[in-house]
């Protein structure tokens, strides 16, 4: 079985043999790596301003009710929850929230509407806190992710920002370029390496179950702390696709037994509703672990991870909001009402 170490030299000795990809792919994939943080604004500055279309959407809407002035009654209840269904957090969660309203209108005696805002936000953080689990690397080593997603979610640009987020964690990481069907894609994950200083395993055209493989084994090898292993982009109606990554799973537990220690959903925040069907496929498919939201700046349906809450209440491990290599944290429920509702 063949094992590729991508480091910058060995890069430079065979380039010759690396099939063409589209300057624009690999342009895409330099200007991530290269998107500097801002140094201006701290990351609780940066999450409010990515979810400003969203934040903006609401507040237009929420600002009209709240202060119309009136009573509580059901006609109120149900342009609410209209509200919030433009937002995308779906028919069940907003239902939830709805009822929870209710709940606190009849325990704290409130009767203007104005006072809903603060309830609001109190049912919404009630709602996401059980979300908020941090990933505990300390579980194994080397500690072995498996990230998975459809096809455009920013999913192998999420894998690069997480190399970098474990490595200012002071953890050792090291990629395997599962992702063989797109040439692009290992080109892309080979470029991040580079900037980060982390080796990627790969194999043109290979077996992705293999390349994940061999990336374990060079984990192990090297006293690697983290193995984040990518794979294809697929749809979840791809049935033959959704089969070959349960034999990714397969071959990841027995390359160590007892991982993948994490498989992780990457989900666009601009997908919506839709969002919740990704979830479950490819849940039922891989038994999804832990998810990460990405370009949350770029969409006015941030209200897709209260929906995620209230249906499938996975954890969420990182939440994206830009370009820059620091744009992608870990999901902490207060500073996400705080943004979104403020």
């Amino acid at each position: 079985m063949l094992k590729l170490f991508r480091s910058k030299s060995d890069k430079a000795a065979d380039k010759t043999a690396e099939p063409a990809v589209e300057p624009a792919e690999r342009d895409a994939a330099a200007e991530a790596t290269n998107a500097p943080a801002p140094k201006k604004e701290g990351w609780l500055a940066r999450l409010r301003a990515g979810l400003t279309q969203t934040r903006e959407k609401l507040s237009s809407q929420l600002t009209g009710l709240f202060k119309r002035g009136g009573s509580i009654d059901a006609g109120l209840y149900e342009e609410l929850q209209d509200v919030l269904l433009s937002a995308d957090v779906g028919v069940t969660t907003s239902e939830r929230l709805i009822a929870e309203l209710k709940a606190s209108v009849k325990r704290d005696k409130l009767t203007d509407p104005a006072q809903l805002k603060d309830a609001l936000k109190a049912a919404l953080l009630k709602l996401l806190q059980p979300l908020e689990q941090p990933l505990d690397l300390e579980r194994a080593k080397p500690f072995v992710i498996m990230v998975a997603g459809v096809n455009g979610a920013g999913k192998t640009t999420s894998i690069g920002k997480l190399a970098k987020y474990f490595q200012n964690q002071g953890k050792s990481v090291l990629l395997g370029a599962g992702d063989t069907f797109r040439a692009a894609a290992c080109e892309q994950l080979e470029i991040w390496g580079e900037r980060n200083n982390v080796t990627v395993i790969s194999q043109r055209d290979g077996d992705p179950a293999a390349v994940v493989f061999d990336a374990i084994a060079a984990a192990k090898a090297r006293g690697i702390d983290v193995v984040i292993a990518d794979t294809a982009g697929r749809l979840p109606t791809q049935l033959n696709l959704m089969e070959e990554i349960k034999k990714v799973r397969r071959v990841i537990a027995k390359a160590d037994p007892g991982a993948p220690h994490e498989v992780m959903l990457v989900l666009d925040a601009n997908t919506g509703q839709n969002a919740i069907a990704q979830v479950n496929a490819f849940h039922s498919a891989i038994e999804v672990s832990g998810l990460v939201v990405t370009k949350l700046d770029g969409t006015a349906k941030g209200g897709t991870i209260a929906a995620i809450a209230g249906i499938r209440p996975l954890p969420i491990r990182f939440i994206g909001v830009g370009e820059g290599i620091d744009d992608l944290r870990p999901f902490r429920a207060q500073d996400f009402v705080d943004a979104l509702l403020d």
